[in-house]
């Protein structure tokens, strides 16, 4: 564990030290860029619907009975902009791209087009693991804010019409205008992009430690997958904790 703890700090820090060359591999990024948001963006999309319906189908009832049913728009946007949007998508991207990294990064390793890379003198970090860490970190929270828009819309359909609700779309969305600040959505924004550089590290350097054939393309997939899902979960409480005391004001 301890061992691994460490090669994945070498491998962030080597990363972020060929941040000025990430200009030249822009085409790449680009690349990256694109195939995360046409693999991920239906599933975020209907995601995030279902969840903010959800959300409004469970807290709705509860809020009318105790005469509060206007509050609903400001739980529904609160939960999903500060918590749900950033954890469920990194989620998602871990499953859906995190995976795909380390399938393809730990293909080449096995079948030596990485040794190939530095016969060339080509650096394997600056060739495949840069692009791919700054693509997954542009395109999160990109994602994440698409997912709060969705989830919004999600909760406001359940809310205007269930009939145990009954919270009318004006109702609904004026309370989120007067609950949600710029702080609340800074505070997703801000794990989201934490998370996935998470993703991407951990995705790249499973790919890049991958041992054996198929099996061992496998393990690294798998160890990938829970290894991101693992430190998403204990990297929300870390930054939970510590964003609570901006929650008050953030000075805009």
């Amino acid at each position: 564990m301890f061992r691994n703890l460490g090669e994945l700090i070498l491998l962030f820090t080597a990363t972020v030290r060929a941040l000025p060359r990430v200009w030249r591999e822009r085409r790449k990024v680009g690349e990256q860029l694109f195939d995360i948001g046409n693999a991920s963006l239906f599933m975020a999309c209907l995601l995030s619907l279902f969840i903010g319906g959800v959300l409004s189908l469970q807290v709705g009832p509860v809020l009318v009975e105790r005469g509060l049913g206007s509050a609903l728009g400001g739980l529904v946007a609160l939960s999903m902009c500060k918590e749900l949007a950033p954890v469920m998508m990194s989620v998602l991207i871990a499953g859906r791209i995190g995976s795909a990294m380390a399938a393809e990064l730990g293909s080449m390793r096995v079948y030596q087009e990485i040794d190939a890379l530095r016969t060339l003198n080509i650096n394997p970090i600056h060739y495949l693991v840069l692009p791919r860490v700054v693509a997954i970190a542009v395109a999160l929270p990109c994602l994440v804010i698409f997912s709060n828009l969705v989830g919004w819309l999600g909760g406001a359909l359940v809310a205007a019409h269930n009939d145990r609700i009954a919270v009318s779309w004006t109702a609904f969305f004026t309370n989120l205008q007067q609950q949600v600040e710029f702080g609340d959505l800074a505070n997703g924004l801000i794990k989201s992009f934490v998370f996935a550089v998470l993703v991407g590290v951990v995705s790249c350097h499973q790919g890049l430690s991958t041992l054996g054939g198929p099996r061992g393309i496998g393990r690294s997939v798998t160890k990938a997958v829970v290894n991101s899902f693992v430190l998403i979960l204990i990297m929300d409480y870390v930054l939970t904790r510590l964003l609570l005391p901006f929650d008050d004001g953030w000075g805009i």
